[in-house]
């Protein structure tokens, strides 16, 4: 069952550190790629990204299929 980031976040305490992958939320590795990079660059709604992000190569090519991030404090 394909779960929202909110739904994720909401389960978290601040500052735990938790995986966000595509098939988690139901997107296509390409798609998940492409909001994972805003993340990695800018942060998500209520956490930053932590480490390095997971990718998987498909056709030759590498996108970002999880990422490990850290809840930050709610505003």
């Amino acid at each position: 069952m394909a779960k929202t980031v909110q739904e994720v976040l909401d389960r978290q305490k601040e500052g735990a550190q938790f995986v966000l992958s595509a098939p988690m939320l139901g997107l296509e590795v390409e798609e998940f790629d492409t909001v994972a990079k805003i993340w990695v660059k800018e942060g998500g709604p209520g956490f930053q990204a932590a480490g390095v992000p997971h990718r998987k190569c498909i056709d030759g090519e590498f996108f970002i299929d999880r990422i490990t991030v850290v809840k930050t404090a709610t505003r």
